[in-house]
This record gives C-alpha cells, structure tokens and sequence, in this order.
C-alpha cells in the first residue's frame, strides 16, 4: 500500500513539473508586452516566480529614474507567472504598490511568493529588489482562479 501511495505521488509531483514547465514557457512565448519590455521569467512553480529586467534608457521617467510603471509590468509579470504556476487559469482581480526606493541603472528583479491559497481566491505578495538586494517596490496582488485550466489555453493556442 505504501509503495503504491508513493508512486501515486511521484507520478503526480512529475506531472505537476511538467504543468509547471509547460505554463512557464507558455508565458514566456505569450506575454507579448513583457518581451517589448525586455522582462525574462526565470522561474515559475507551485505559486512563486522569478523574473528580472535589464534598465535601459527607454525605461525610465522624465526624472532618470525606472518609470513606476516599469516596475509595475515587472511585478506584474511574476504575479501572473506565480499564481497561474499550479495550472489553473488565474486573473488579477485586485493590485497595489508601494514605490520606496528609486532605481536608475542595473537590474531590477520580482520575486513572487504565494501567501494564500484557498477555492478561487489566491493572494501574492511580490518584492522588487535592485541587483544589490535593496527593496525598491512591494507589489501585493489578489488573483481570481478560473475553470478554466492553462493545458486548455495552451491546447486552445496551439489551434490557432
């Protein structure tokens, strides 16, 4: 009985990387705005993300430092990455950020973390950190978890 319980869930935990690898990728060959922005997803799985943005020059404001809105789409991007990473279809339904230190040149990365969970209702919290670890945003996000499954999106897609 043991031994059948533990492949059941190596199977699982196996098909639920490949979800995982399947819904990052699409991600990163979908997300058409992120690409424009120069933003790259490191990493997606089990409600969190990673990803990072190179600062160019077209990136920041009148004032030279990384546009708000910038850093907004890169904390965005790991929200999406992060709560649609368990294979189900999620749509920001609420977000908020907090801006406390200035950037202007480097690296900009958004570490997304899963902070609840439950029916159709997930809640992320999002850092954004310079390349020397200084919090430069707080991105919180509420996520509304559809029917809908990303192996329906991607199928839908490859239709197309």
């Amino acid at each position: 009985m043991i031994a059948r319980n533990n492949c059941y869930y190596r199977c699982l935990t196996i098909w639920h990387r490949i979800i995982m690898a399947d819904v990052a990728q699409y991600f990163r060959d979908n997300d058409l705005f992120a690409q424009h922005c120069g933003i790259e997803l490191l990493e997606a799985a089990g409600g969190s993300s990673k990803a990072r943005m190179v600062i160019q020059k077209h990136h920041l404001n009148g004032i030279g430092t990384v546009h708000g809105g910038v850093i907004f789409t890169l904390a965005d991007y790991a929200f999406a990455s992060a709560c649609n990473s368990h294979g189900t279809v999620a749509v920001a339904i609420n977000c908020s950020i907090s801006y406390v230190k200035p950037s202007s040149t480097g690296v900009l990365t958004a570490t997304a973390r899963e902070t609840s969970l439950g029916g159709r209702i997930g809640t992320y919290a999002i850092d954004i950190t310079d390349e020397n670890g200084c919090l430069i945003a707080i991105f919180q996000g509420m996520a509304y978890r559809k029917k809908e499954t990303m192996d329906d999106l991607i199928k839908m897609k490859a239709q197309h």
